[in-house]
């Protein structure tokens, strides 16, 4: 995909033909009941996750010191990446009726159940809602150790180019410690925060440290040292995996918006996002993020809602001639790989290749 709006965009009159049509669009989502609440299968499905959880504890205890307790860390990390998703959703208030009541739901869930700061997650995630892939606003394509961006490719650390170079074919490999660096990264967020929400920070740090510290002493109280360890390595890497392999396929590879570039909200959201195939099934996968499109329009719609308003958001970007992308889950993950890897070579010094800048036109 290019690094900037691609030349299928709409045209000026195109945009503001769409932007004025979606009150229309949300009209009638509105009226079709979409944005109500799904109570009864928010509550299935906490349930289920509820006794899965029982289950793999039960499961772990009766086990005792035997490797088959890496199979129980593997369906350990899928949960715990399923409570995210629920997580994800009570912090865009699709799950409870009330803003507060979502509010503690997801900071039980990310703090207490998940590990992971509910706030650091919310305040990333509603700049990225707010400007996705737009240069220098949407944090999730700011550079790291895996760059989005061939200027951010050319600014890469010197000891990291090397990587970079080759970060497609990296890119899952490094999800393994996903699962680590959001621990470590939601923490730090909270120990650097401003002085303005101390107090929060400071209940958030403690919710977050009891969990941690007796879910790590339980998992070293029951397994001898070196089963412990396996057994937090395999979690971890499967939590980190699923949550990469989840969030991935949304936007990477999707048009870069420049900093100064205006562009309508539908057309904004539509444009940076791909939705998966799959149906009912790939929804509960990947927690409803597999209808990123409409995710992106209707932030607060209820998981089980958003395969009907594909219908009618499909049908309106056909109207208004705005592109609508969805593909299959493997086919997004080869486009991911595809992206990284061009976008990496902008990493590759020109000494080391004599032909680099003639081939690429510079």
């Amino acid at each position: 995909m290019p690094l900037a709006a691609p030349s299928t965009a709409p045209s000026s009159a195109r945009r503001t033909a769409a932007t004025s049509s979606y009150t229309a669009l949300s009209q009638a989502v509105r009226e079709a009941g979409l944005l109500r609440r799904a109570y009864r299968y928010y509550a299935w499905t906490g349930a289920v996750l509820v006794v899965a959880l029982g289950g793999l504890v039960a499961g772990f205890v009766l086990l005792g010191d035997s490797w088959l307790q890496l199979l129980v860390a593997g369906a350990l990390g899928i949960v715990l990446t399923q409570f995210a998703f629920l997580a994800h959703e009570a912090a865009h208030r699709q799950v409870l009726a009330s803003g507060p009541a979502n509010d503690r739901l997801g900071r039980f869930l990310a703090n207490g159940v998940v590990g992971i700061s509910y706030s650091w997650w919310m305040s990333k995630h509603s700049r990225h809602h707010a400007n996705p892939n737009r240069l220098g606003k949407d944090p999730d394509i700011a550079n790291d150790t895996v760059v989005f961006t061939e200027d951010g490719a050319r600014a890469q650390h010197r000891w990291l180019r090397p990587l970079t170079r080759v970060q497609g074919w990296a890119f899952f490999p490094l999800l393994t410690l996903e699962g680590l660096n959001l621990h470590v990264t939601s923490i730090r967020s909270l120990l650097h925060g401003t002085r303005a929400d101390r107090g929060a920070r400071a209940l958030e740090v403690a919710a977050i440290a009891v969990r941690l510290a007796a879910y790590v002493a339980a998992v070293c109280w029951f397994l001898p040292p070196g089963l412990a360890a396996a057994f937090l390595g395999v979690q971890l890497a499967v939590f980190g995996v699923y949550m990469g392999a989840s969030f991935a396929p949304n936007h990477k590879g999707m048009a870069i918006i420049p900093a100064e570039s205006r562009i309508d909200f539908f057309s904004k959201q539509v444009l940076t996002s791909r939705n998966i195939r799959g149906g009912a099934l790939m929804s509960v996968l990947m927690g409803g993020l597999n209808h990123q499109v409409e995710h992106h329009l209707f932030p607060s719609m209820p998981r089980p809602h958003l395969a009907r308003a594909r219908e009618l958001v499909r049908a309106h970007c056909a109207a208004h001639q705005v592109p609508y992308t969805e593909t299959s889950l493997v086919r997004s993950y080869a486009i991911v790989v595809r992206y990284l890897n061009r976008v990496g070579l902008a990493a590759r010094d020109p000494f080391d290749c004599p032909a680099y800048h003639r081939l690429r036109g510079v």
